[in-house]
């Protein structure tokens, strides 16, 4: 694992979301850009979000496929294109804690998101894992 070398430039901010709020997310917007998904913030507010920074634990490894199931606490979601992340490959083994930076592929049946950026953040998971909800909802509350 490591810091990917992509360029960021002219790409909004990631949106820290939970697996739960893309299953939940409506389809592409076809106002403005028309990228992304809207994810419903309750209250009826809503955000259009298309690049998504999640965090889980590594469930499932299919290499061969270049991709890697993980769960958060309100489900799981896939990450695809994970061989083309440099230095990756540390962060895919069952059980270690990530970080993913990625563009929404899908949000049904099951989030997809593709990978731009991996971090492994097992040394500290419990912390992170803990801290993660909070993180989201108030990264949220000052987007929405």
């Amino acid at each position: 694992c490591g810091r990917g070398g992509v360029s960021e430039k002219k790409r909004p901010p990631p949106v820290k979301v939970l697996s739960a709020q893309l299953r939940a997310a409506g389809n592409r917007s076809s106002a403005g850009t028309g990228e992304g998904f809207v994810l419903r913030m309750g209250r009826g507010r809503s955000l259009q979000v298309s690049l998504v920074w999640m965090q889980g634990t590594v469930l499932e490894a299919q290499l061969d496929r270049n991709t890697v199931l993980l769960m958060d606490e309100t489900g799981t979601f896939a990450v695809q294109g994970v061989n083309n992340i440099p230095k990756g490959k540390p962060c895919l083994s069952p059980g270690k804690y990530v970080m993913v930076m990625g563009v929404i592929h899908a949000v049904s049946p099951e989030p997809v998101i593709r990978a731009v950026k991996m971090a492994d953040l097992s040394e500290l998971a419990a912390l992170h894992r803990r801290m993660w909800k909070l993180e989201v909802e108030d990264l949220q509350q000052v987007l929405a």
